[in-house]
């Protein structure tokens, strides 16, 4: 592993630069969006202070950022599509840029707070926390009894609260 300064930092991305941008594009089709994702990938490591991998290891390690930088950006894309759906059939008043970014981060938040709980407990923490169904409603969707969402609901709030950063 190389030391992180400006020199190996630069040498770095130097020599991997090409490869992540044609690595992405193949996963991507679009150049563009992997120059995007591929500068987010180089900000990342830039940003964390990191200790640089060897040449053998860089890869792999580059293709593993670069991989979440997709999922999250996937992710996201997801979430403004779904809130700004939300909004386009209700009777409200059109939320300002900076209410549609704050909730959107909020929602973020809580999407990353349940990606490590099981598939029914967080579609039944989502179906009664978003879309306010009563419990009943989220059992027979779930085919589980009433009693199973309870016990989904608490797992997933004692989830929340253990993985919350309350720094």
């Amino acid at each position: 592993m190389a030391a992180c300064d400006e020199n190996s930092m630069n040498l770095f991305v130097s020599e991997n630069h090409g490869w992540l941008v044609r690595f992405l594009t193949g996963r991507l089709g679009s150049v563009q969006d992997a120059q995007d994702i591929s500068q987010d990938t180089f900000l990342r490591i830039i940003s964390a202070s990191v200790v640089l991998p060897d040449v053998r290891e860089s890869k792999a390690y580059l293709a593993t950022i670069a991989n979440r930088l997709i999922i999250d950006k996937a992710r996201r894309k997801k979430l403004e599509h779904a809130y700004l759906q939300l909004h386009m059939h209700s009777d409200d008043v059109a939320p300002s840029a900076e209410e549609i970014h704050v909730n959107i981060e909020r929602l973020e938040q809580v999407a990353s707070l349940l990606e490590g709980l099981a598939d029914k407990p967080r579609k039944a923490f989502l179906m009664a926390r978003i879309d306010g169904l009563a419990y009943k409603d989220i059992a027979q969707e779930l085919g589980v009894s009433v009693s199973m969402v309870k016990k989904y609901i608490a797992q997933s709030l004692l989830h929340c609260l253990t993985h919350l950063d309350l720094d």
